[in-house]
């Protein structure tokens, strides 16, 4: 069995467009010089606002394909799943620890300059612990950042597969257990939890996207996998007809995607490929430090008193650009080393 991973341009492609479009959106949701650019391109700025932040469903999708890699390679053993479940925590909280320290003191700056509703106040240490234990959106606490919200049920969704892997690994056949338990649950996602928003604050609302990343992997890996994946396919579709969900059909699409082209490989001097892989690494990065940016852009908008709807572009591709440069020395100086430093440990042990 041959895992194409380390290879798979699409991943790379996919986190590069999807980290982009929510950056886009969060542009086109917060703040005057929203308000601005909507005088002179209100379709573009309503597309963003509506659309773009679906993107957050390849997240979901890739997460579920990447979490089922880490169970299949690394077994569903209690010390491995333990191990697994504290790395996953300590790779997305220690860099979010460090962007929400960023977020407030933005936030503090913002606040001096202009007063907006969307710039949150400086928090109580509840709040801010709440952030770092990634309990935030369950007990209904303020985001002191936008898209707060992805990280702490990122975490949810990787526990749950964890969890899948070791009730399946109990079964005689475990693979195959492991599989209608994803089913099951994503089945029960599609048709139910995902249709209510009061759970949108839990792994299940989400899972549907999450499980059809999964069973992608497992059918690419596993042989007399394949049907399993257009059963979950089809589950989707019959959820779809039910009651549509644009966010059900981009996850389905991805995850037909993430299949057919998990063997394709490109040439790494191709400069397009180093461009994606680029882009795709600095994602989780960019996610995490572009609100502080767009909190500081849209308070110096402010201060200026500027209207012009053509400076207001301006000001909203530099806030765009900032934030990848911001985002490139994050990922250099907080997750990289974090992510080394927690591989050397897990080798140590």
């Amino acid at each position: 069995m041959k895992d194409h991973f380390n290879r798979f341009p699409m991943i790379d492609a996919f986190k590069a467009i999807a980290s982009q479009l929510i950056v886009l959106h969060h542009l086109a949701a917060y703040g005057p010089i929203s308000d601005a650019v909507q005088q002179i391109a209100p379709s573009l700025i309503t597309w963003l606002y509506d659309y773009a932040r679906m993107a957050v469903q390849i997240f979901f999708v890739i997460g579920g394909y990447l979490a089922a890699r880490s169970v299949l390679n690394y077994g569903n053993s209690m010390r491995h799943l333990k191990v697994n479940l504290t790395n996953r925590y300590l790779r997305l909280v220690i860099p979010f620890f460090f962007a929400l320290m960023l977020a407030v003191i933005c936030a503090m700056i913002a606040r001096n300059i202009v007063d907006h509703e969307f710039i949150p106040d400086f928090p109580k240490l509840s709040q801010f612990l709440s952030h770092v234990f990634l309990l935030q959106g369950v007990l209904d606490v303020d985001s002191l950042l936008a898209g707060a919200w992805f990280i702490a049920v990122d975490f949810q969704l990787f526990f749950v597969m964890l969890c899948i892997s070791w009730l399946g690994g109990k079964a005689a056949n475990s693979k195959q257990a492991i599989l209608i338990i994803i089913t099951l649950t994503a089945a029960s996602s599609l048709f139910w939890f995902n249709r209510h928003e009061r759970y949108d604050d839990w792994a299940i609302y989400f899972f549907g996207a999450y499980g059809m990343g999964a069973i992608a992997y497992y059918a690419g890996q596993l042989e007399h996998s394949n049907a399993w994946l257009w059963l979950n396919i089809t589950i989707a579709m019959t959820a779809i007809l039910i009651d549509f969900r644009l966010r059900i059909l981009i996850a389905a699409l991805t995850a037909l995607a993430l299949f057919f082209t998990r063997n394709m490989q490109i040439k790494e001097h191709v400069k397009q490929q180093r461009l994606i892989h680029y882009l795709g690494s600095i994602s989780y990065a960019l996610f995490l430090v572009h609100f502080s940016v767009l909190m500081l852009t849209n308070a110096i908008f402010s201060w200026l008193n500027l209207t012009n709807s053509w400076l207001a572009c301006i000001f909203m591709l530099l806030t765009w650009a900032i934030s990848l440069i911001l985002a490139d020395f994050f990922h250099r100086k907080v997750e990289k080393p974090t992510t080394l430093y927690l591989k050397l440990k897990t080798q140590k042990k």
